[in-house]
């Protein structure tokens, strides 16, 4: 039998045991990730690694796991840029980012090996769209924007690219972009022949885009105000310079 001190003493420890136990109960699962992500990876010549140009690998490497983790992405699809993006045998498996919890596992050392796992997925599709040559950015904007959920939190989408459109129908470098009205004319013929990339809503996070035209600031100007008025002007995206 307890004596009356033992007793006192229990009842004291009692409120304090039952906060600590709150506190684990509380702290023990993260809040859930539950935005769906979308990553482009450019297989064009123009992403190699060149002394002028845009090194694909490089900016891949340097802002994938920077994305997937601020942008708290749940799960991540990826999507090929080539000659023909949309019809691309190079198809990854898609990612859960936050794997089911578990009692007795630490959670976010869970999510940083699907992040991994991820990276390593990423640099397949890579690999893949190399193999395929051409640079249909359009196509693929399209083919990731498919990939999201209707419903739910709004997507988000990390396109590794210089954005150089260039595939057996058309190629961007040799349209005139040096007014509105010009461009104008240009997004008009694409959107009629190609309809627009189904992204409308979904936050776009460009990196390289422009970036073979750093040496030429006005045509630089002109490529990224196209791009920037099919984004948001025509597909009503959010673009989002985040991680250039």
């Amino acid at each position: 039998m307890l004596s009356p001190s033992r007793i006192r003493r229990a009842a004291a420890l009692a409120p304090a045991a039952t906060l600590l136990t709150a506190l684990v109960s509380c702290t023990s699962q993260p809040d859930p990730l539950t935005t769906p992500c979308g990553v482009v990876v450019d297989g064009s010549g123009s992403g190699d690694a060149t002394e002028k140009g845009f090194d694909a690998e490089a900016k891949l490497k340097s802002t994938l796991l920077k994305f997937l983790k601020k942008e708290e992405c749940g799960t991540v699809k990826f999507a090929p840029i080539t000659r023909s993006s949309q019809s691309s045998s190079c198809r990854v498996e898609e990612v859960d980012l936050d794997p089911p919890y578990r009692k007795n596992v630490d959670q976010e050392s869970q999510r940083r090996k699907a992040r991994l796992t991820a990276a390593a997925r990423s640099m397949e599709e890579l690999e893949c769209a190399r193999t395929q040559g051409g640079s249909d950015v359009w196509g693929a904007l399209d083919r990731i924007g498919e990939a999201m959920p209707p419903d739910g939190p709004r997507a988000k989408l990390l396109v590794v690219s210089d954005f150089a459109q260039a595939d057996p129908e058309f190629t961007l470098s040799r349209a005139d972009l040096s007014s509105r009205e010009q461009r104008k004319k240009v997004i008009d013929s694409l959107v009629k022949e190609r309809g627009l990339p189904g992204i409308k809503g979904m936050d776009v996070y460009p990196v390289g885009l422009g970036m073979q035209y750093d040496a030429r600031p006005s045509e630089a100007e002109n490529f990224r105000a196209f791009w920037t008025e099919v984004l948001e002007g025509r597909a009503e995206a959010r673009v989002h310079n985040t991680y250039e």
